[in-house]
């Protein structure tokens, strides 16, 4: 989300937005292949208002998602994904030209997904709600190597304008704590399409904590130029 402040042109969104993405999403954000996470044990966190756990436990997965927002009946939340998706939306208004379209093609579909997205979810939400686990970063209530995958989209990094260096500290370290195979990041960028100022110096803390972070290029691209996840394994 590219930022020219000089002529006020770039995507502003107040509060953290609970919307949601399709697993087709996740699996370009993240460089998955659909046939690993079948029997796996999977974290999304923050979930929000993601497909992502319903369509991978569909798959046979084990899936879990966390986000601070989880708790409240299916019909707050839902009114709350109402909100959230029309103000994401409405703040693409007249900034179409600081993204790019390849994957969604024009407003109107991203809007769908983001709707299909949240129907999944309240679904899911309301028939299955133990795989739905009201916590917050930096703290997680699972067991070291509770999962197999971890996967964490668009929280650090993203908002990178309200949240400091030692929180994105905190938490990257929490999740790898809790992942007994690889975690994933996506994007590495805030809101103003800039990469994250001390990613090299959160990536010197985990392997100085004894894990391996890599840059790995996904096959998505919304904001410019956020093509990578960032990996971090034991």
């Amino acid at each position: 989300m590219a930022d020219d402040d000089s002529a006020g042109d770039r995507y502003r969104i107040d509060d953290f937005a609970f919307i949601g993405r399709i697993f087709e999403e996740y699996r370009r954000m993240f460089d998955l292949d659909p046939d690993r996470v079948a029997g796996i044990r999977v974290l999304d966190c923050p979930g929000g208002a993601c497909s992502f756990i319903a369509e991978t436990a569909a798959r046979s997965g084990e899936a879990v998602a966390v986000d601070a927002l989880y708790g409240p009946p299916p019909d707050d939340l839902a009114t709350r994904c109402e909100r959230d998706v029309e103000r994401a939306v409405d703040a693409l208004s007249g900034v179409e030209h600081l993204y790019e379209w390849g994957y969604y093609g024009d407003v109107g579909t991203l809007e769908s997904h983001r709707r299909t997205a949240a129907e999944r979810f309240l679904a899911d939400y309301a028939d299955s709600p133990s795989r739905y686990v009201r916590a917050a970063l930096p703290d997680l209530p699972f067991p070291d190597d509770s999962f197999d995958l971890v996967l964490s989209a668009h929280l650090l990094f993203l908002y990178d304008d309200r949240l400091d260096h030692a929180f994105h500290r905190d938490a990257l370290r929490e999740l790898a704590r809790v992942a007994a195979g690889e975690l994933r990041v996506f994007p590495l960028v805030g809101f103003d399409a800039a990469e994250y100022g001390r990613l090299d110096d959160l990536r010197r803390t985990l392997e100085a904590d004894g894990y391996a972070t890599e840059r790995r290029p996904v096959p998505f691209e919304f904001q410019r130029g956020a093509t990578e996840t960032l990996v971090v394994s034991r």
